[in-house]
């Protein structure tokens, strides 16, 4: 039969193969497990720092968004007050001027009616006046000398007085 020396086994050379191969385990994981380890470990941090910071400003972010929201829910209630208190304030302003214009308007009315009452009471002086100058004018021609002067004056101021009573 043939010999076997190709797929021999060697024991020793295992052994020392085994050896070297733990050997060099023990020294990558001592000079490079460890480092690469650490390093993973600080970009793991990184990346952990750097998720915080993008939540805290998100969270920061949401509440100025918030406040912002709240000062504007604020702002606009402040300036439909603003604005109701303008309103409020024109229409007192216009109920005034309209006040002021019909208490006008009534002080021109009641001037005007005085007026035209005193315009008619001195109408009336003015035709009584004439009623007297005719009256006394006409008594003469047709009493000429019939009545004295006492007589015609009391026919005169009895005329007067039944014209002012109608």
């Amino acid at each position: 039969m043939q010999s076997l020396d190709i797929i021999s086994v060697n024991l020793w050379q295992i052994l020392i193969s085994l050896a070297n191969l733990t050997i060099l385990f023990l020294l990558l994981k001592k000079f490079l497990y460890k480092p690469v380890t650490k390093m993973l470990e600080a970009r793991r941090a990184e990346i952990d720092s750097q998720y915080s910071d993008a939540q805290n400003a998100k969270q920061s972010a949401e509440a100025k968004d918030a406040e912002l929201t709240e000062r504007l829910v604020g702002a606009k209630a402040e300036a439909e007050s603003i604005i109701n208190e303008a309103a409020d304030i024109a229409k007192a302003r216009g109920d005034k001027i309209v006040e002021d214009a019909r208490a006008t308007a009534d002080g021109i009315r009641r001037q005007a009616e005085e007026d035209a009452r005193l315009e008619r009471k001195r109408m009336n002086e003015t035709i009584k006046e004439e009623i007297v100058e005719v009256s006394t004018a006409l008594a003469e021609k047709m009493l000429e000398r019939e009545v004295n002067a006492d007589d015609h004056k009391a026919l005169i101021d009895d005329f007067i007085d039944k014209i002012g009573e109608n």
